[in-house]
């Protein structure tokens, strides 16, 4: 048992692909603070988010719930949480003082989900804008940002004066001074946070950045580290939609990406832009608790609620079964004597669902019974992982391991088998090759296994059964 608890810092970005670190390995993406953190305890290098969009991977993160038990296996708004048990709630209940910054993404807006108190911006949210939504609800209102934005720029401020949207490929810089961008925000709250807390408590805050995610407006700065650079382009492989490329790439939004091959250029410049803006913005953080003599008693988590495929096979966004998706960054830092050995690397199966009991452990707090995630202070034994997304046409069901992946669109039933340990980059479509015969008879029926009991029917005496109608909130 611990002698003292250590102060817990979760650090979260939305939408960041699990390769865009520098300790990670990519070419072009520069994050000195994160990887200096990284190095101080455990990367996490076959972490991903088993239900890849905001809502339901934080449902996730939250309750330490596989996403057939949070219910939720696609993109919902104005869908109420009411989970017995949140990462917030056990913490305080432990005498934990709990601090959000950012984005929660949860329905009411201000549902504190057990935290003590919440800062809170969620980004461009379409659902909570709308003229009919309640004024107490309308996100110009609930939101923290929006309504410190108005403050210091004038009633008519909006962020999204730049003509961007939360979901697209455009791209271009911030239009505002620096610190008025909402990544500065989250950072300067989290100080100011530091400065007013009860200094006899252990705390929990969750600094919860909006970006990566679009809308890609890194400020002039950061977009010239990277526009005029030769970028490694995307990947391609043999099993890619060129067709629909070519029919929907015209579409600010499309779940394809440009179709011209300069604006994924642009996209791509932006995105990692943004991603060494978090980087500098989060060294704030680090600089404050050094000052404050606070990082040899306290533990950071980092991690993404999902990743952005970027031009990856011709398709942007999230939602998707393929890496660039659903495979998230997560490392854990701190003193060696909470997290164990520095400079590690492990390969270890995580998911989202692994955060909570984590935490929980490293505050000597009772984990809840009815979680599926295990902690990652320990050897985790998980050698496959269910994971799903609701998408119309293009819902998809997934079983992933270390070394491959196996995926069925439930509504029309094609397959596609990726060997991960000769093909990281999902390059080649091995479905109908004998070699993977028996591999994918296995992987069929552990999906089968995961689905038996499925709400919506996807199995029926013992087989998939396709073209069930898919749901993005169930039951439970």
């Amino acid at each position: 048992m611990m002698q003292e608890r250590p102060n817990i810092v979760l650090l979260m970005t939305d939408q960041m692909r699990g390769d865009c670190l520098g300790i990670a390995g990519h070419p072009d993406v520069k994050t000195p603070y994160l990887d200096s953190l990284a190095d101080m305890g455990t990367l996490y290098t076959n972490a991903y988010s088993a239900c890849p969009t905001c809502v339901p991977a934080r449902a996730t993160l939250h309750t330490g719930m596989s996403q057939r038990h949070t219910g939720r296996v696609g993109y919902e708004d104005g869908v109420r949480w009411d989970y017995e048990h949140t990462l917030a709630g056990e913490l305080s209940k432990a005498g934990y003082y709990t601090q959000c910054v950012g984005k929660m993404h949860v329905h009411p807006l201000r549902n504190y989900l057990g935290f003590h108190n919440v800062r809170l911006h969620d980004g461009y949210l379409h659902a909570y804008r709308a003229p009919d939504v309640p004024y107490y609800e309308s996100q110009k209102v609930a939101d923290d940002y929006y309504w410190w934005l108005k403050q210091q720029l004038g009633v008519a401020a909006d962020p999204l004066e730049s003509g961007l949207d939360c979901n697209s490929w455009i791209s271009r810089s911030w239009m505002q001074e620096e610190k008025y961008h909402p990544t500065n925000w989250v950072a300067e709250e989290c100080l100011d946070f530091l400065r007013r807390r009860d200094t006899e408590m252990p705390f929990f805050l969750m600094a919860s950045f909006v970006r990566p995610h679009a809308p890609l407006d890194p400020p002039q700065y950061y977009l010239d580290l990277y526009q005029n650079k030769e970028l490694v382009p995307p990947y391609t492989g043999d099993w890619n939609d060129k067709e629909r490329l070519e029919r929907e790439g015209h579409n600010y939004h499309s779940l394809t990406g440009p179709a011209d091959r300069t604006y994924v250029q642009q996209m791509r410049a932006a995105y990692y832009a943004s991603i060494t803006h978090i980087d500098h913005q989060i060294g704030r953080i680090i600089l404050e608790l050094v000052e404050r003599r606070l990082m040899e008693n306290t533990v950071i988590l980092f991690v993404s609620d999902h990743g952005d495929m970027l031009g990856d096979h011709l398709q942007f966004q999230k939602a998707k079964p393929y890496q660039g998706s659903v495979h998230v960054p997560m490392f854990l830092s701190g003193p060696q004597k909470y997290v164990g050995e520095w400079h590690k690397r492990c390969e270890d199966l995580a998911e989202l669902r692994d955060i909570m009991p984590t935490i929980l452990e490293l505050a000597g707090a009772p984990i809840p019974e009815n979680i599926d995630g295990s902690s990652l202070l320990h050897a985790l034994s998980r050698t496959w992982l269910h994971g799903e997304h609701t998408l119309g046409e293009l819902s998809s069901q997934f079983i992933l391991t270390k070394e491959d992946k196996y995926i069925w669109y439930s509504q029309t039933g094609e397959e596609q088998y990726f060997d991960l340990k000769t093909d990281p980059h999902e390059t080649h479509n091995a479905i109908h090759e004998d070699a993977y015969r028996k591999r994918i008879k296995h992987l069929r029926c552990l999906l089968t296994e995961a689905l038996r009991d499925s709400e919506e029917g996807y199995v029926c005496n013992g087989e998939l059964i396709v073209g069930k109608t898919p749901q993005t909130v169930l039951r439970r």
